[in-house]
């Protein structure tokens, strides 16, 4: 393996998780229709942290690549150790879910020893930026301060949730499920800096112009981005008894989420021309799309901030399609623009190519839009049996539900087959363009 390809090799693999996190949640959707479904070798509470673990994998991969790719100077030795460190350690996390071997928290229920590895490969992370970046401290642009934050308070999170193994926090149900509840807000805020620098990066890159990344208004929405990550969390913890003031500030932080990314995306589109759409046709596609889903869960997310709607949501499928349109609507195609922007600008897809992944960006969005509907359908009705239909059993209710899970599962595999190519063509390019050794 050639040493400077190793940003290519994080794009690679977290591409590869994508794959298997698409995988694993058709698996699971299977297992809602027909419910003995390789349940012996594979039951839902072994698929569900399976997938989950994928999907934020490629989440993760595919932002910590792309930032070593951009960064420039990069130190190629601390690249290959943070990379093989985060290999073997995403092999024994799928080994022991594997083998049900969960000793960790919902969404992190990997053994806790693991801790320890992943930890590390974010503090070489840190080092490396630190090393690299320094130096031009005083003239950043507020994507390379995204960056930098996202990586802090990733280490900073990471280790909060991981607080209930000292008896202290462990020996207190209310703090440890509010802590639980807490870190799991941050941890999702602290790699949406990531993410949203990346785009902002793209953005300032297509359109050739820094001035709106060195803006006062930038740097505003900087900061109103780090207050929700820092303080955001607290609506996820309404049915805990907490401070009520807790609550208030919570909720009217709540209502000034994405609002941020949809006015510098908005801001950004005014700016180009026909010609920079033209020449990074793929990208500013993707991230156009991006933009869509920040509108859609805008609305979803102030709705599910308001406490008397959330009590009705929470723990239902609305709660999921929020973090659906989050995770698949904004993160992932902000990160397919930026690998699709990395493309363009070393070695530009063929006609072929650009083909097959406009067919499939067309099968998995209009596949995606169902999805998601039929999530708010499911949780719409998971809340009305809650609170007004008690005597209706759980069994019935979920037969009841049977034509809408018949009908979830077949827009997953629509999701599942418009990525898988559009996934396939992104790995053969980068395959070509790390063999041939091109940088920027």
């Amino acid at each position: 393996m050639k040493a400077n390809n190793y940003p290519f090799y994080f794009i690679a693999l977290g591409l590869i998780s994508l794959l298997f996190g698409l995988l694993c949640g058709l698996l699971a959707g299977f297992q809602y229709v027909i419910p003995d479904f390789i349940k012996e070798t594979l039951p839902f509470h072994v698929i569900r942290p399976l997938h989950t673990f994928f999907v934020i994998s490629w989440i993760l991969l595919s932002a910590i690549g792309g930032i070593y790719f951009y960064i420039k100077n990069a130190n190629q030795s601390l690249i290959k150790w943070h990379f093989w460190l985060f290999v073997f350690t995403g092999f024994g996390i799928v080994i022991s879910y594997l083998s049900k071997n969960f000793a960790g928290k919902e969404y992190l229920e990997f053994p806790s020893y693991f801790y320890f590895p992943i930890v590390l490969g974010w503090i070489l992370f840190g080092i490396h930026y630190c090393k690299t970046m320094l130096p031009s401290f005083k003239n950043w642009p507020v994507y390379y301060w995204m960056w930098a934050t996202g990586i802090v308070f990733m280490i900073y999170h990471f280790t909060e949730a991981h607080l209930w193994m000292l008896p202290y926090f462990r020996e207190n149900f209310i703090q440890n499920i509010a802590l639980q509840w807490k870190s799991g807000g941050s941890y999702v805020g602290s790699w949406n800096m990531l993410v949203y620098g990346t785009a902002l990066f793209i953005m300032s890159k297509i359109s050739g112009d820094e001035s709106y990344a060195v803006s006062k208004k930038a740097f505003f929405f900087y900061f109103l981005g780090l207050t929700n990550l820092m303080f955001g969390w607290a609506h996820h913890i309404y049915i805990v008894p907490t401070a009520p003031w807790i609550r208030y500030f919570a909720y009217g932080i709540s209502m000034t989420e994405w609002i941020i990314l949809v006015s510098i995306i908005y801001d950004w589109k005014k700016s180009l021309s026909t010609a920079k759409k033209t020449e990074f046709s793929l990208a500013y596609k993707l991230m156009m799309m991006a933009d869509f889903w920040v509108f859609l869960n805008i609305v979803l997310a102030l709705l599910l901030s308001i406490p008397a709607i959330n009590l009705f949501t929470h723990g239902t499928h609305i709660t999921v399609a929020h973090s659906m349109g989050t995770t698949i609507g904004i993160n992932t195609l902000i990160l397919l623009s930026s690998i699709a922007y990395i493309i363009e600008i070393t070695n530009p897809l063929g006609m072929r190519s650009q083909k097959n992944i406009q067919i499939g960006i067309k099968i998995f969005h209009s596949s995606f839009i169902l999805f998601w509907i039929t999530l708010l359908l499911m949780g719409a009705k998971k809340g009305y049996w809650t609170f007004f239909n008690p005597t209706f059993s759980f069994g019935k209710f979920q037969d009841s539900l049977h034509l809408i899970y018949t009908l979830f599962t077949l827009f997953g595999i629509g999701i599942l087959i418009g990525l898988y190519m559009i996934v396939f063509e992104f790995l053969k390019k980068l395959r070509s363009v790390s063999k041939n050794n091109i940088e920027m």
